[in-house]
């Protein structure tokens, strides 16, 4: 019986990294998308097959419209045909508030978070939508608790990309809903990994309402479920890994 495929972008770090590593556990060959960290991703690679599944890294700047869908094509060709997609690719920049925020900066957050999340989203409907003659399959996208509380005085514009995340995935999951698919996102709140800048996890952490932050195998939990069939009739939904944030 074969393995089911998991392409995850963003996959070398942080959640993304906590997500394949679960995955190749519980039955996934699994693909890791990684922008230019080839020693991260590949170290992953390993902990997938030693738990039995296959799995390749491959490089992409899930940002720019031709590498994602060069990356989606190679897996196809790397493991078969993708039926799992985790959205994991994102930056913050710089913490600040609003009027002191550059502008360049706040393009290449929206290029990657925003725009690149909605290609990978569109590759993933391309290939998996019974309507485009793909069998069918599970999506998730990572959002963020700052699209719900607003990233005051530290990242307004992540909060704004993020967002828009949530929208595309209500969108898109009714879409795609009678074509054999299901498109949901996940909504972390403060997380152990090093997408947060030096001294915020240890600073914001004991003011939590759990007393500290999530941890990334805390995260991918909450994506392998939502990817898997026991949800098989959560669609559009965003689930709350938070701490109750």
């Amino acid at each position: 019986m074969s393995r089911p495929v998991l392409l995850i972008a963003g996959g070398s770090r942080g959640i993304g990294a906590a997500t394949a590593k679960l995955a190749g556990a519980r039955g996934y060959d699994v693909v890791v998308n990684y922008k230019s960290n080839s020693n991260a991703a590949a170290s992953v690679v390993e902990v997938v097959k030693k738990s039995g599944g296959k799995a390749v890294a491959l490089a992409g700047d899930m940002a720019i419209e031709a590498d994602i869908e060069r990356v989606f094509d190679a897996t196809t060709r790397e493991l078969g045909p993708i039926n799992h997609f985790v959205h994991s690719s994102g930056i913050i920049g710089p913490y600040s508030r609003l009027d002191e925020a550059d502008a360049q900066m706040m393009r290449e957050v929206f290029d990657l978070d925003t725009l690149g999340a909605m290609l990978c989203l569109r590759a993933a409907v391309r290939r998996m939508s019974t309507k485009n003659g793909g069998k069918g399959g599970s999506v998730v996208m990572l959002s963020s608790m700052a699209a719900t509380i607003g990233g005051a005085g530290e990242c307004v514009w992540y909060a704004a990309a993020k967002a828009a995340v949530d929208a595309m995935v209500i969108g898109v999951s009714r879409e795609v809903a009678k074509e054999g698919m299901r498109v949901n996102a996940i909504t972390p709140g403060v997380i152990d990994t090093d997408i947060q800048p030096p001294g915020r996890v240890a600073r914001v952490g004991p003011q939590l309402p759990m007393g500290r932050p999530g941890q990334a195998d805390e995260v991918a939990e909450g994506i392998l479920f939502l990817l898997s069939d026991a949800a098989s009739y959560i669609n559009g939904a965003n689930l709350r890994v938070s701490g109750a944030r």
